[in-house]
């Protein structure tokens, strides 16, 4: 085999790999929601590690409840982010920031409201995708209606595809 061969080879491997390293995690996800069956049902969790005291939840299994249904669809948006190989993967950015937000107030004792003011702190994530989504949108259209190319090249040409996982984690911060 020539060099050039055996680099595309590793390649391919490599992304079989990653590729069923994630839907493995994707299957499972139903396996990690039940994790918080785990957890004991009472107001203060004492382990080796920790002493957790649920101060509004007054039980660590409703707590863990909670938090389960906030970081599992956090966690499949995620993954769905950094795999989206369309224009608009950048639209996913505001349910990441809405569940991250979400289960900041969960973890958050003092709080009497989980979701009480969400959307205000969602407004100035929303007030940069949502126009950055249109534009391209509308620069694709345009482009489509003065060129002869297809919306499948003008999402080929909008999409940023780094190489690695970690260009694309690099690209936003």
């Amino acid at each position: 085999m020539k060099k050039t061969e055996l680099k595309s080879q590793d390649k391919v491997d490599s992304g079989v790999i990653l590729g069923s390293v994630i839907a493995t995690l994707i299957a499972a996800t139903p396996f990690i929601f039940n994790l918080y069956e785990s957890v004991p049902d009472v107001k203060v969790w004492d382990t080796y590690f920790f002493t957790y005291s649920s101060d509004y939840y007054e039980s660590i299994f409703v707590l863990a409840w909670t938090l389960a249904g906030k970081v599992v669809p956090l966690f499949l948006i995620v993954i769905w982010f950094f795999t989206c190989r369309h224009w608009w993967y950048h639209a996913l950015l505001i349910p990441i920031a809405m569940f991250t937000y979400q289960i900041m107030i969960v973890l958050n004792d003092d709080l009497s409201y989980t979701d009480q003011h969400e959307l205000i702190v969602l407004l100035p994530v929303m007030a940069i995708i949502i126009p950055s989504i249109y534009l391209i949108r509308a620069k694709m259209f345009d482009k489509l209606t003065t060129a002869n190319k297809t919306l499948e090249d003008l999402e080929a040409e909008f999409t940023v595809r780094p190489k690695t996982l970690w260009g694309k984690v690099k690209q936003y911060f």
